[in-house]
């Protein structure tokens, strides 16, 4: 397996340019299955996520070329239709189960495999059935498989979820596109992503209201067409290199960064005495005088702080002056990158969903491990300014959610290359 070497010290300066958002993408891939008619993306990130979902929908009867280098992706499914997901690539990646929807939607029934990914929680699929079962499908689960059928297909209704699940929103919402009648989903999940996704559906001829608040309502229709939609930032991606600055010194661009998309992470930067600005280009980050200060973060569903980011922040606030306390409300297990941290020299305290970082003057480099996509990249910043070489192994983690971080990474100053596994 690559592991990729750190070697710390070097402040940043320059300019990155962040990619199409990989969990926008992997929600805008399975609408292709909703019409016959070709669905072209443009600014699609490069990644083995993109991949799996590529060779998911070749699976179940869809043509899906890369062009451009992969920054396009062009589908069509406009032949007989699979409507098996199977094990072997589903396995593979928790975004596959939005697949289900559209499926029944099209076909009127599915049969997919329950998903993996990341270890990072349970991430059940209950309320994603729960909300197609509302627009009237029936679904069983046999020897690891859902089984979903419609009878005379999928009928609007009033879908009202126990909490702002952003996978079952996805789900439901397209499955909705074409039921008969109206759907009207409550606790909807408000992230950039499913704007994303309402923007596409809507030019591929749905008609939806009220997307990026917590009530969605759709109007379901007998077909929909082709169309070509440009994926929108990853903020993810954007709030990982705006902290990388933050850690290593320095200052660097977001090229096509927009503080919309991170406000609640973009307070807690500035809370933490760094500079964050819009231009023109996207957001410059510029560390002030001195270690940043420490600052306490509650993860929550958008608008409010991005679980996807709280490693990175976890990775900044080790050198911060002053102890940070770090409540993790959106998935369990996810603080298994603090003992590779401490392993660095980090002081942190884990007690079930909450961590207590002491801040330290520095880190030293050692070899430390990738336990899952977003605590890879959280070690990387780390090396950025620890004493020595960090070298991070397993990164295959990284490969899912980041393209080329050691090229984009030393564009801008840092001494990182990734080594080959034997």
């Amino acid at each position: 397996m690559d592991s990729i070497i750190v070697r710390g010290g070097n402040p940043l300066s320059g300019e990155i340019e962040i990619a199409g958002a990989k969990n926008a993408a992997l929600t805008l891939m399975p609408a292709a299955l909703l019409s016959e008619e070709p669905l072209t993306l443009t600014n699609t990130p490069r990644l083995s996520d993109i991949q799996t979902m590529t060779t998911l929908l070749q699976s179940l009867g869809t043509e899906v070329s890369a062009l451009q280098g992969g920054r396009v992706q062009a589908m069509a499914c406009h032949g007989e239709v699979n409507h098996v997901a199977e094990y072997d690539i589903v396995r593979k990646m928790r975004a596959s189960n939005l697949v289900l929807g559209p499926l029944l939607a099209r076909e009127g029934r599915a049969v997919v495999s329950l998903p993996g990914g990341c270890a990072i929680g349970a991430r059940p699929m209950d309320i994603h059935i729960h909300g197609l079962e509302a627009l009237g499908a029936e679904i069983e689960l046999k020897d690891g498989y859902l089984h979903a059928t419609t009878r005379g297909g999928l009928k609007g209704a009033v879908v009202d979820f126990p909490f702002a699940s952003v996978g079952a929103t996805e789900n439901v919402l397209m499955a909705a596109t074409l039921a008969k009648g109206t759907t009207v989903i409550k606790n909807a999940a408000r992230e950039p992503e499913i704007v994303d996704l309402a923007t596409c559906l809507r030019k591929m001829g749905a008609q939806i209201e009220g997307a990026g608040t917590s009530e969605i309502t759709v109007q379901g229709v007998d077909r929909l067409h082709g169309a070509t939609h440009p994926v929108v930032a990853d903020r993810i991606e954007l709030g990982t290199y705006m902290l990388a600055p933050v850690i290593a010194g320095g200052e660097v661009t977001c090229i096509g960064g927009r503080m919309d998309l991170v406000s609640a992470f973009v307070e807690k930067l500035e809370a933490a005495g760094v500079h964050v600005h819009e231009t023109e280009l996207g957001l410059h980050v510029a560390r002030k005088n001195g270690r940043p200060k420490a600052v306490d973060v509650t993860t929550e569903p958008f608008p409010g702080f991005p679980t996807d980011l709280q490693a990175q922040m976890m990775a900044m606030l080790c050198f911060a002056e002053g102890t940070s306390v770090l409540e993790e409300k959106i998935f369990e297990n996810r603080f298994m990158h603090a003992p590779e941290l401490m392993r660095m020299g980090a002081e942190i305290e884990v007690h079930g969903g909450t961590a207590t970082v002491h801040g330290v003057e520095g880190l030293k480099g050692a070899p430390v491990m990738a336990t899952d996509l977003r605590a890879s990249v959280s070690l990387i910043l780390a090396g950025l300014a620890a004493e020595g070489e960090t070298q991070v192994n397993r990164v295959y983690h990284l490969d899912r959610g980041y393209e080329h971080v050691e090229e984009k990474l030393g564009r801008v100053g840092a001494d990182i290359e990734r080594v080959p596994g034997q």
